[in-house]
């Protein structure tokens, strides 16, 4: 009972000490704003004397309201500062991006000279084309060429429609140019194929000058000629070709079978390939040998050395092209040129 009286006492004097110090510091509170209050309605008297004979110009106010208006003129200040910086910045920006336009533009301009020129390119391909096609007789009327070629034909891609502007009309050619190469993809591959075919049938015939790199002339032609020794007329069998020095390489002119290395007095050292198609060739005269009989060799390949050896007046290379048992002309299988 004693204990519960004292925590009573307690409690009214905790509170009476809180009310004391809360009373105390609304007082002092009241006197500051009183103070505050008194020296900020203080008046003021503000006078203008101009430099002339004029009146001096004095009207009254109080330190809040001069206080407020300074504080109102530096934010109007600060605030027209700071929205001419951004106006400034906002010009700076739009001046920028005028510049990116104009050079964009130039770039459109220059992409759109370009595509024309490519247009332009693309019609001088397609009637190329179109004659390479017609001379090699490879044929676009089939199905599957006409369903290509009519979808990317060049002639649509010339008559697209007046309406049609700006970058929607480079878009549309640009798109009948990529399907009009995309249909000419297959007529180029039999191109190659074709080709690839006919590069084979050369490498089979002796279609090549038989000295490497085309050094050397013909020193005697096929056919009727004077025998450089017994100075009669006679059938020449073959082509002479000269350096006019012993060593140089001498080339199978197609891909063969070696079937005769030998020694005759009247040809030296000699070797005979065997090609397809019933074709034999005979290099005679040869200094020295570079393949075996028996041994496949290909078109260019190494099989000999330009000679003095057999009946000769000097060193040359004796070239003869056989078709079964008859002897032919090798000028009419190699573009030789006399030089």
């Amino acid at each position: 009972m004693a204990r519960t009286r004292r925590y009573k006492r307690m409690e009214k004097d905790a509170v009476f000490s809180i009310g004391k110090f809360l009373r105390k510091g609304f007082s002092k509170l009241g006197h500051f704003f009183s103070i505050a209050f008194k020296v900020f309605d203080r008046k003021l008297t503000i006078m203008v004397v101009p430099h002339s004979q004029s009146k001096p110009i004095s009207f009254q106010t109080n330190v809040i309201a001069l206080v407020f208006g300074i504080i109102l003129v530096v934010g109007m200040a600060a605030s027209f500062f700071y929205f001419n910086k951004k106006t400034l910045g906002a010009s700076a920006e739009i001046s920028r991006l005028q510049n990116e336009n104009r050079k964009t533009l130039a770039s459109l301009d220059e992409l759109r000279d370009q595509n024309s020129d490519l247009m332009q390119t693309a019609k001088r391909f397609q009637s190329s084309l179109s004659q390479s096609l017609s001379l090699l007789g490879i044929n676009q009327s089939s199905e599957a060429s006409r369903s290509s070629m009519q979808s990317s034909d060049l002639s649509s891609l010339f008559d697209t429609n007046d309406l049609v502007s700006g970058t929607a009309r480079e878009s549309a050619d640009i798109q009948q140019l990529i399907s009009y190469l995309e249909g000419a993809i297959q007529p180029i591959e039999q191109i190659g194929k074709m080709l690839e075919s006919q590069g084979a049938l050369f490498s089979e015939i002796p279609s090549i000058w038989p000295l490497k790199n085309g050094i050397g002339h013909i020193s005697m032609e096929f056919g009727q000629n004077k025998h450089p020794i017994t100075g009669q007329w006679y059938i020449h069998k073959g082509l002479d070709f000269s350096t006019w020095r012993s060593g140089d390489p001498v080339v199978s002119t197609a891909d063969g079978q070696v079937v005769t290395v030998a020694f005759d007095t009247s040809f030296g050292n000699y070797v005979i390939v065997k090609h397809k198609h019933g074709i034999y060739t005979r290099y005679a005269h040869l200094n020295s040998f570079r393949v075996k009989k028996g041994e496949y060799v290909e078109q260019g390949q190494v099989i000999g050395t330009v000679g003095n050896t057999g009946i000769t007046t000097g060193p040359h290379l004796h070239y003869e092209v056989h078709i079964g048992s008859d002897v032919v002309d090798p000028a009419k299988y190699i573009n030789v040129k006399q030089k």
